[in-house]
C-alpha cells in the first residue's frame, strides 16, 4: 500500500512540473516530465494489479513505449535528434495504433453483436456516420501539414482506429451498463478528447493550454481505465443479454 502511495505521488508530482513547465515555456522538461506520466501509470498497474488482462497490458505497454521514445531525443545531438524524430513519428504512431487495437479487441471480445445489431440499430448508424464525420473533419485539418503520402494514409489509420475505440466503448456500455463498462467508456471519451487536442496543438496552434488540457484528459482516461481493471463484469447480467441472442 505504502508503494502504491509513493508511486502515485510521483505520477502527481510530475503532471504538476509538467504543468508548470509548459506555462512558463519550458517545452523541452514540459515534454519529457509529459512522457514520463504514462509510464508510471502503466508500472503501477503491472506491479500492483494482482488480476491482470493480457489485452490491456499489451495497451498500456505499447503506449508505454511509444511515450518513452520521446526521451530518447533529448540526448541525442541535433542532427541524430533529426534522423530520429522522423523514424519516432511513424514507429511511435505505429505503436499508438497498436495500443488502441489491442485495447478495442479488449473491450470488443465479450460483445454481443447479435444482440447490439437488433436491439441498437439507429445507435449503429448514427456513430458509422459520426464517426465517418469525425475522421473526415481530421484528416481535412492534418493533410495540409503533411509532407509525404504515406503519412496521410499513417494519420488516416490513426484516426480510424480512435474513432473505432470510442464507438466499441460507448456499445459495450449500452450492452452491459455497469461501472466497468462506463470506465472503460469515459476512458475512451478521455483519451479521444486528448487527440483532438493533439491534433489542435500540433496542426492548428501551438498553445499551452491545448497541451495541458490534452494531458489532462490522458491521465484521466488511464485513470479510468486503471480503476475499471480492478471491477469486474456482472456475469449473470451478461448470460441474461446472451439468452437473448
Amino acid at each position: 500500500m505504502y508503494k502504491s502511495k509513493v508511486l502515485v505521488s510521483f505520477i502527481i508530482i510530475c503532471y504538476v512540473f509538467f504543468a508548470i513547465f509548459e506555462l512558463v515555456g519550458n517545452d523541452t522538461m514540459a515534454y519529457n516530465l509529459n512522457s514520463l506520466i504514462v509510464p508510471l501509470i502503466a508500472l503501477s498497474y503491472m506491479i500492483f494489479n494482482k488480476k491482470k488482462d493480457i489485452f490491456f497490458s499489451l495497451f498500456f505497454i505499447l503506449y508505454s513505449l511509444s511515450d518513452l521514445m520521446g526521451l530518447v531525443t533529448s540526448y541525442l545531438s541535433f542532427e541524430r535528434a533529426e534522423m530520429f524524430n522522423e523514424y519516432k513519428y511513424y514507429i511511435g504512431n505505429s505503436l499508438y495504433i497498436l495500443a488502441y487495437m489491442f485495447l478495442v479487441v479488449k473491450i470488443g471480445k465479450s460483445l454481443s453483436f447479435k444482440y447490439l445489431l437488433r436491439n441498437n440499430k439507429i445507435h449503429l448508424v448514427v456513430l458509422i456516420i459520426l464517426n465517418i464525420y469525425l475522421v473526415y473533419v481530421l484528416q481535412v485539418i492534418i493533410h495540409p501539414s503533411l509532407l509525404a503520402e504515406s503519412d496521410y494514409y499513417l494519420e488516416l489509420i490513426y484516426n480510424i482506429v480512435v474513432v473505432l475505440l470510442l464507438a466499441i466503448s460507448l456499445l459495450n456500455y449500452f450492452h452491459k451498463d455497469n461501472k466497468k463498462s462506463l470506465y472503460l467508456f469515459l476512458g475512451s471519451l478521455c483519451i479521444v478528447f486528448s487527440e483532438f487536442m493533439d491534433v489542435a496543438y500540433i496542426y492548428i496552434e501551438k498553445r499551452s493550454f491545448l497541451n495541458i488540457i490534452a494531458t489532462s484528459l490522458t491521465v484521466g482516461a488511464f485513470y479510468f481505465f486503471y480503476q475499471q481493471s480492478r471491477l469486474l463484469n456482472d456475469k449473470k447480467k451478461e448470460q441474461e443479454y446472451m439468452l437473448l441472442d
